[in-house]
């Protein structure tokens, strides 16, 4: 028998699984030199050349900025991935600094009578970082990121037959993690961990069953996220491109 959809609303209120940022140089006394260095320079004058290694400079951030999260996937793919979406433009987290970190989801109730009703849900988080003296280079802390939200995922809590592969194709690093969670219902989920330059691209995407609706394709799930991942990862292209030099109009001939 079809169930309210009034019931659904409130057992899906809890529903989704979120998936939780020197340069030194040698100085040396100038002094005068006595004694039996008769005036002359003291060797140790050398000791005055910087250090090479300790003076270079950090890497400049590949990236500058971000994309907007709730635009990083085109609507089709919001349509495709989350049928029936409450709002097919997402829902942005509020970020302090949109350029360094952003996120926007999507969910959705497929309702399709006594067949029951399929739950998508769908949530992008974007964290970009920058050369720092004390912290690091822009790569190696996005980098660090990156595993930290790998791990993250993997321990994610109720989780269970947690399985990691790599997903190739999916910036410089990318990585699926894929398990079910039991709640009211089973739930499928899918997360795809990836690092493109100094940008980690955390992407969550899970589905469940309702009034007797077969259960969601796990495999379709995981091909949807890594589909969905590149996009993103695009995005982060696309935000960072200088516009094209307009061309001068000919000056008119005297």
């Amino acid at each position: 028998m079809h169930r309210s959809a009034s019931r659904l609303t409130r057992v899906l209120a809890c529903a989704a699984v979120p998936v939780i940022l020197t340069v030194a140089g040698c100085s040396s006394d100038s002094g005068k030199d006595s004694g039996s260095n008769g005036g002359k320079k003291s060797d140790s004058s050398s000791s005055a050349k910087p250090n090479a290694k300790a003076s270079a400079e950090l890497e400049k951030a590949a990236f500058a900025t971000l994309p907007d999260p709730c635009k990083s996937v085109q609507t089709a793919t919001i349509e495709s991935l989350v049928p029936e979406a409450k709002d097919k433009n997402g829902s942005a987290t509020k970020s302090n600094d949109l350029t360094t970190r952003a996120s926007c989801s999507w969910n959705g109730l497929d309702e399709d009578g006594l067949k029951g009703s399929q739950y998508r849900w769908l949530s992008i988080s974007l964290f970009r970082y920058d050369s720092h003296a004390s912290l690091g280079g822009a790569g190696k802390r996005a980098e660090e990121q990156y595993n930290k939200q790998l791990e993250a995922a993997k321990a994610t809590e109720g989780a269970e037959n947690v399985k990691a592969e790599p997903a190739g194709g999916i910036g410089d690093q990318g990585t699926s993690v894929v398990y079910t969670a039991k709640k009211d219902v089973d739930f499928f989920n899918t997360t795809i961990v990836a690092r493109t330059q100094n940008v980690v691209v955390t992407l969550d995407y899970n589905g469940a069953a309702y009034e007797g609706a077969g259960a969601p394709d796990q495999a379709k799930l995981l091909q949807d996220a890594i589909a969905a991942a590149k996009e993103v990862v695009a995005s982060v292209d696309a935000a960072n491109q200088k516009p094209a030099e307009q061309p001068q109009s000919p000056q008119p001939q005297q």
